[in-house]
């Protein structure tokens, strides 16, 4: 994975176009900015009830899209990410709607859980109040068969996401059918999707239980075996994640989102410092996904304390629900459909208050802190939130998942904020440091950021009391300092 900025982004949304054009888009509209794109489900259909996360097929692209062919294109040219979604795939599937058909006959019953393959003795109100779901209600979904019967499938997610049975032959045959289509398409690198809900044991959480770290890397192995590189996608207590980081590849930092909304927020970067200091460097940095902004890997779970106070995390929601001009309410918890109980949907630059020097201050610190960083396409753009389209889909996540055109790219690139930001995109992907040693310093809410290599060097210094922000970077013996906020006077000139 090289060590530069990486873009995400659905194939369909960021130019309203299929692979071939977003193709063209990086090359041209995106030209020098990327490194790699983490290309969003693009497998058949795009467009089902969790945008692509509920694949039909998991291991045909979206035909409106293109092919595996133009997957590969992309390859040639930049690294590929590509979601490996182990935990369930959609109820519309042709291996659920046979298993529907024929019951225990099918080939595929092996395939999918059921809670009795769970509980062969019954679930007990014990077992059920210790299982962990991520979104509110049951786990199980009753499905009548064609004789008559009725049998309750486990559906982590939504009751149109089957979740499958990963340690039977036919769970197996599926993922490693996944694999190998992504390693002759040139995808190098892999984002297990909700790996951490994959395994399902009586009498535990069946959320990151110690078979579930297992999994992980009996799977992690089998994609190095092919040249791919592993990323789990976690969602959970900070110190599940450094437990994470000592087992796979890579992991996401969750928690650096939150964490920066809060520096910003009540000029206290404290508990930033001390999770840079013991965050894993092994990581993926993001500040916005597909998915809301993450509060959960931030906060306490349950007895264990959090990065941040209960009190500092409502403080950081009714923020953002206050910056967003209640917008991100509208679009939170029982307000809309697929529904998170740990994340707030919301842009990050509106989370902001689209405050231009407090967005530029936070992606500043994003591209000096450990690992590599991924920018989000609307992000990447300081796009608001989709208002109309969530009012029109009612689904939370999409005030975050705009439909593009060419047009809207060619326009929010003119923006002041996106040309400060894409200088800070070239400077953290040339400057020789990033791939040096990493040093940090914390006094009187002022954070300093650290890079050296040899005769490189390149200092981020935060000062969220006032707000002032600079870079120093010196290189071939010479120096260049950059004042965040004089970088974004040049592009309003």
């Amino acid at each position: 994975m090289k060590n530069n900025v990486q873009l995400i982004t659905y194939v369909d949304r960021i130019a309203h176009s299929d692979l071939k054009g977003l193709k063209q888009v990086l090359n041209t509209e995106l030209h020098d900015l990327f490194g790699g794109v983490h290309l969003l489900p693009f497998y058949y259909p795009i467009d089902g009830s969790d945008a692509g996360f509920d694949p039909i097929d998991h291991s045909k692209v979206d035909a409106r899209l293109g092919d595996w062919n133009d997957v590969k294109a992309i390859g040639e040219q930049y690294d590929i990410m590509a979601d490996l979604i182990v935990n369930h795939m959609s109820a519309e599937s042709t291996e659920f709607k046979d298993v529907l058909a024929k019951g225990k006959q099918s080939p595929y019953w092996d395939l999918f859980l059921t809670k009795e393959s769970v509980f062969p003795n019954g679930l007990s109100a014990e077992d059920q109040a210790k299982i962990y779901r991520p979104r509110p209600g049951s786990c199980f979904t009753t499905y009548q068969l064609a004789d008559g019967t009725e049998a309750e499938f486990w559906t982590t997610f939504t009751s149109n996401q089957i979740d499958i049975n990963v340690h039977t032959e036919a769970g197996k045959a599926h993922l490693n059918n996944v694999l190998m289509r992504f390693h002759e398409s040139k995808v190098n690198l892999i984002r297990l999707d909700a790996a951490g809900y994959a395994i399902k044991k009586p009498g535990t959480s069946c959320f990151m239980i110690d078979e579930s770290f297992a999994f992980v890397d009996e799977l992690a192995k089998k994609a190095n075996s092919l040249g791919m590189t592993t990323l789990a996608e976690i969602h959970s207590h900070y110190m599940t994640q450094i437990d994470i980081a000592k087992r796979v590849d890579m992991v996401y930092d969750f928690a650096l989102p939150p964490l920066l909304l809060h520096s910003l927020f009540s000029h206290d970067s404290s508990a930033l410092s001390h999770w840079l200091s013991i965050a894993p460097r092994n990581c993926v940095t993001v500040l916005d996904t597909h998915d809301g902004i993450g509060i959960i890997d931030a906060g306490p779970v349950g007895n264990k304390a959090g990065l941040l106070t209960p009190a500092e995390i409502d403080n950081l929601v009714n923020s953002i629900h206050r910056n967003s001009n209640g917008e991100s309410l509208q679009a939170t918890g029982a307000a809309a459909s697929n529904v998170d109980l740990y994340q707030v949907n919301c842009t990050y630059y509106d989370a902001l208050g689209q405050n231009d020097i407090d967005y530029l201050i936070a992606r500043s610190v994003q591209f000096f802190a450990p690992g590599i960083p991924q920018v989000y396409y609307t992000g990447l753009l300081a796009e608001p939130n989709a208002m109309e389209l969530l009012n029109n889909t009612k689904v939370g996540r999409d005030i975050n998942r705009p439909y593009l055109q060419v047009s809207d790219i060619q326009q929010s690139m003119q923006k002041p904020v996106v040309k400060a930001l894409c200088e800070l995109i070239t400077l953290r992907n040339t400057i020789k440091a990033f791939n040096g040693e990493f040093s940090m310093h914390n006094q009187d809410n002022q954070l300093e950021l650290t890079w050296s290599l040899n005769d490189s060097k390149a200092t981020l210094t935060v000062d969220f009391a006032t707000k002032q922000a600079r870079i120093n970077i010196v290189e071939a013996q010479q120096t260049t300092d950059i004042v965040i906020a004089d970088l974004l006077k040049k592009h309003s000139a």
